[in-house]
């Protein structure tokens, strides 16, 4: 991980320090036994006694973790077909991280419409997705800006418009913008093409979706599975400690809230995912501390079907830009977070990697420390793009059966709560998704050249 600057880590109570010895968390790991938060933080850092990661004590921990994955999911490599409809970049929230969003006043009808971004109507989302379930997608993954003309329905429209002082509240109404992003319930009702499985709203756009009234999440998400939203996405979590969080999201919701957003999604009935984003400002303690409380939510609830570790991608973010990272997570941290992450959560049965964030090599190589599943076709990908990564858009049936099957393990597609599973022969080729509502085998042609600007 790179080196933060002495300001902003200054003030943070939690260090990577243990009374535990790596041996004996190592043995802890080996023989299945729930692990402390001492002992993940032995496992991360291949011991505290030292500086540095040991090369042998690292392969050590992948094995562990390799071998805990061979016992609890088998051998099978997982994937989804999915698209990334994102609908916009408008966002105030100003987290140092992301390179996504762009102000949402550069929206305004009379501002100069140069921003670069984009914001897409219901109309245009339906679209979207549609051209995709024909291509055979099973899955539309939506994770969008929190812009200031967006609200949860008609009612809560009212209610933001009635506020005393709705930009207190960040609301303006969609008249002031050049286009209108409706409402989230438009989105997801626009999105529900065929049955395909609508997988959106993050904890922090129903933070979004509940600003000014006394509605709880559960509330929130139940209006939205009643319109169509089938599960919810554990992001912007980022780290699950507030220190950090004052560092690199100041304005997100806090560590609190969105286990709370969690538990809400989860009582309406919707299972969700988990994520982590590291390689930051964070150190050893922070992460290990963030999959305990995702561990002890899972213990509570049930409802997390998968765990997907982000490495930080630096480039073009204002961490890096204002100098409080020089660089994201080395190699080595990345197969210890995924390894770590397999042995700590012994309550969450899949652990995804991500080409998008490693490319195809090194994600390949984090199939034998641990993770299962191998994200998904994406059609279009635009949050690790526009922060700098360049491992593409898009992967198609075919290239993950060749990439699978170069390591020995077999392709499976899969539905997004992981209920339905299809291992994907490799001597049946062409190769093409058959999950979703209009998928037949056939090869989703043309998907490389597509772009945000085709939707």
């Amino acid at each position: 991980m790179s080196d933060p600057s002495d300001a902003a880590v200054e003030g943070f109570d939690h260090v990577p320090e243990t009374d535990q010895h790596f041996e004996n968390a190592l043995a802890k790991a080996r023989h299945g036994h729930r692990l402390t938060v001492d002992d993940g933080v032995e496992l991360l850092t291949t011991g505290t006694d030292h500086e540095g990661i040991d090369p042998v004590r690292k392969e050590a921990v992948l094995e562990a973790a390799d071998r805990r994955r061979a016992e609890v999911v088998g051998d099978d490599v997982t994937f989804v077909a999915n698209l990334n409809n994102n609908v916009t970049t408008a966002c105030d929230t100003g987290c140092q991280f992301c390179n996504f969003k762009d102000r949402a006043s550069a929206f305004e009808a009379d501002a100069p419409d140069d921003h670069g971004g984009f914001t897409k109507t219901p109309a245009e989302s339906r679209r979207a997705v549609a051209e995709a379930v024909d291509l055979g997608i099973s899955e539309v993954c939506s994770v969008s800006g929190l812009h200031p003309a967006f609200a949860l329905d008609a009612e809560h429209r009212e209610l933001l418009a009635a506020a005393e002082n709705p930009e207190r509240v960040n609301y303006r109404p969609p008249e002031a913008y050049t286009t209108s992003p409706g409402t989230y319930v438009d989105q997801i009702r626009a999105m529900s093409v065929d049955g395909v499985h609508v997988h959106s709203m993050t904890p922090e756009e129903a933070y979004h979706a509940r600003r000014g009234t006394d509605w709880t999440y559960e509330e929130v998400y139940r209006r939205l599975r009643a319109a169509g939203l089938d599960s919810a996405p554990g992001t912007a979590a980022e780290i699950l400690v507030d220190e950090v969080r004052d560092v690199i999201c100041p304005a997100k919701m806090s560590t609190a809230e969105w286990i709370d957003a969690m538990e809400g999604a989860m009582a309406a009935g919707l299972p969700v995912t988990a994520t982590i984003m590291y390689g930051h400002v964070e150190n050893e303690m922070h992460r290990v501390r963030h999959l305990k409380r995702v561990r002890d939510l899972q213990d509570r609830t049930g409802g997390i079907t998968e765990f997907v570790p982000l490495s930080f991608v630096h480039e073009r973010t204002p961490l890096y830009e204002h100098g409080l990272v020089d660089g994201g997570a080395t190699d080595a941290e990345d197969e210890l977070m995924i390894a770590v992450s397999r042995l700590f959560l012994d309550n969450v049965e899949n652990v995804q990697t991500s080409w998008v964030k490693f490319g195809d090599e090194k994600s390949l190589k984090t199939l034998s420390c641990g993770a299962n599943d191998f994200m998904g076709t994406l059609l279009s990908e635009e949050i690790t793009k526009r922060a700098g990564g360049d491992y593409g858009e898009f992967r198609s049936v075919a290239d993950y059966v060749d990439m699978v099957t170069a390591i020995g393990r077999r392709p499976v597609e899969r539905s997004t709560d992981y209920e339905r599973r299809r291992p994907v022969d490799p001597e049946d080729a062409p190769h093409g998704p058959r999950l979703g509502p209009h998928a037949d085998g056939t090869p989703m042609l043309g998907a490389r050249s597509r772009s945000p600007a085709d939707d």
